[in-house]
């Protein structure tokens, strides 16, 4: 179907991504300050997104203007996953046409009888289409709008729970109250929570590309990439709108092998100071790493799988003053460690 096209602008968006620099190899020293001092640099991904020449930022998606220039953004980002059952609207109600524009969807469908003279015979009572001047609410041109049903195209079939037929609603008035889904500023913030992105959680380790049994293994994220993002999402027609902005507050850890220690003991690092965790610098060999895993027996010829997931803290803000939480959400990575034998660590 046609998205409506009265008040809305359909802007691309040109996203500069950012790819993930790799970690370097450390020698195999058996001193414990040069196992953990290493090349510890991670660039990261990128939080930013780059205009086009017009400086437009902004995407039109069901009715729905969402500017993402806010927006996690480079070739590792992914969406968080909510740590609830809950998930954003599959559908949803936004203004659709303009009296004309229903009236040039609806009259060709109805010149082709594809849909049966029956239906066809009742759209146009219930449309008053035989009046030429009040037909399609002409006569409210300018007043209001039909709203219509968008549905989430990234869900399977079947999980919408709106209808699709379109219903007035005239500027300032709220819409009906049995459209559960229709847009309004919470709705919109919902909307908008889908859209986050945030970047990956692969965690910088020192030592970087292999560890040694009982040595603490330092873990850090990048500092200037976890920070807040966030997406607006609104309907310009009627002047509502929604900021979603996540916040990441924890890092969890898991070894990937129930013989191993984190730091700390709970294995969730809590943010501080914008950074999860703290880089490993020479001379702290002696030192428990503020966030990290110490395994407590090889990997042998494998390697196991440490797991690092980022919680993300949601909150909205929007139109009239309104705004308040949305469910935290989650976003994780596994990268393989590689864990060796040593016989002694000189201090």
């Amino acid at each position: 179907m046609p998205a409506l096209t009265h008040g809305f602008k359909t802007l691309p968006v040109a996203v500069v991504m950012s790819g993930f620099l790799a970690l370097l190899a450390l020698p195999g020293a058996a001193h414990a300050d040069d196992i953990l001092d290493g090349n510890t640099q991670n660039t990261g991904t990128e939080q930013r997104a780059d205009a086009d020449g017009a400086g437009n930022v902004s995407v039109t998606v069901g009715g729905v203007v969402f500017d993402r220039s806010k927006n996690g953004s480079g070739d590792s980002v992914g969406a968080v996953t909510s740590s609830t059952s809950w998930s954003p609207p599959a559908c949803w109600y936004a203004p659709k046409f303009t009296p004309q524009e229903l009236q040039d969807y609806l009259e060709p469908i109805w010149e082709a009888g594809s849909t049966g003279y029956e239906w066809d015979a009742k759209q146009r009572e219930k449309y008053n289409a035989k009046d030429e001047k009040k037909g399609f609410n002409k006569d409210k041109t300018g007043k209001g709008y039909w709203w219509g049903s968008y549905v989430n195209k990234s869900y399977p079939p079947g999980w919408d729970k709106c209808d699709t037929e379109y219903f007035w609603v005239d500027k300032g008035d709220p819409p009906p109250a049995d459209k559960e889904n229709a847009v309004t500023p919470e709705v919109l913030a919902e909307l908008a929570y889908a859209e986050i992105r945030v970047p990956s959680t692969k965690v910088t380790l020192a030592p970087a590309e292999a560890t040694k049994v009982n040595l603490p293994t330092w873990a850090w994220l990048n500092g200037a990439d976890f920070q807040p993002v966030s997406v607006t999402a609104s309907v310009e027609v009627l002047g509502i709108n929604a900021t979603a902005t996540a916040e990441p507050v924890s890092l969890q850890i898991e070894p990937g092998t129930p013989d191993a220690e984190t730091y700390p003991a709970s294995g969730v690092c809590a943010i501080k100071d914008g950074r999860i965790g703290a880089p490993y610098e020479k001379g702290k060999a002696d030192e428990m790493p503020p966030c990290g895993v110490k395994y407590l027996r090889s990997s042998g010829d494998g390697t196991f799988p440490l797991q690092a997931t980022v919680t993300w803290e949601i909150h909205w803000t929007g139109s009239g003053g309104a705004g308040g939480d949305l469910p935290d959400g989650t976003f994780g990575a596994t990268q393989d460690v590689v864990v060796q034998e040593i016989q002694a660590i000189n201090r």
